[in-house]
């Protein structure tokens, strides 16, 4: 199912977000700051995942995507990213089957042709096992950039359309890594930076921003619905008026 673009149609605002993106960030300067190595604050940051999904999944969120490893992060210390590499493993490891025990559906998302053979044939398994499940679907977006995204979705686009000059939304929209689900209502950054980082660029057009000092090791179920909350008190206009808003509830 390829999702409506908030920039061709004024999607359904709800009280609670349908789409819950986030860039979890701060897990190495959580562990600085309690004298302990990087790498601690990464293993920690695996179980502050486990405890999102859970928060998202009782509070009926349907989408949620997780920036675990973006295309910039290859530029991290080598034995960083080998660590990052190992944790991921790991997760689908102990994690897959629990998830789908609890009818949520996995995706992984960006490309992985840089990982090694094993890390790929494990993101096919749990995607396949995952696949029929109907609860929150989760996303990892792992080895991902926007500017990818946009990049590979325009040579899929070309690549059907051979000699084709002129294009539109709707033509590129299906070629995108994340087509499967709506735009992210609530896009959530941790850890103090404020910036997007290369994340959906195209799909955050119109989501709202949140922005927490909170490191992604201490934000738990109470940081999410702060956040949520934050969420509630925007006013959704998509390009519209106050005013037609107020018509609008007016008239329904």
């Amino acid at each position: 199912m390829t999702h409506k673009s908030s920039t061709q149609a004024v999607p359904q605002v709800s009280s609670v977000p349908r789409h819950v993106a986030i860039i979890m960030d701060g897990n190495g300067r959580w562990a600085t700051k309690r004298f302990l190595p990087r790498v601690a604050g990464h293993v920690k940051g695996v179980d502050a995942v486990r405890d999102i999904v859970e928060a998202c999944s009782q509070r009926g969120i349907e989408y949620l995507t997780l920036f675990a490893f973006s295309s910039e992060n290859w530029r991290r210390p080598a034995d960083e990213v080998s660590l990052l590499m190992r944790l991921f493993m790991t997760a689908l490891e102990r994690e897959v089957s629990k998830m789908h025990a609890n009818d949520i559906r996995l995706r992984v998302v960006g490309d992985l042709s840089r990982f090694d053979a094993k890390l790929q044939d494990m993101v096919t398994k749990a995607e396949a096992q995952t696949a029929g499940n109907k609860g929150l679907t989760l996303t990892i977006c792992a080895n991902y950039g926007g500017r990818w995204d946009i990049m590979q979705a325009i040579g899929k686009m070309l690549r059907e359309q051979p000699g084709a000059t002129d294009f539109s939304e709707e033509q590129l929209t299906p070629h995108l890594a994340m087509a499967y689900a709506p735009e992210p209502d609530l896009f959530v950054r941790t850890g103090g930076e404020e910036r997007i980082s290369n994340f959906l660029l195209w799909q955050l057009a119109y989501s709202e921003l949140y922005f927490t000092e909170t490191y992604w090791p201490d934000f738990d179920g109470a940081e999410l619905d702060k956040a949520i909350d934050s969420y509630r008190q925007r006013e959704r206009r998509f390009g519209r008026t106050s005013e037609q808003l107020v018509e609008q509830k007016k008239a329904s």
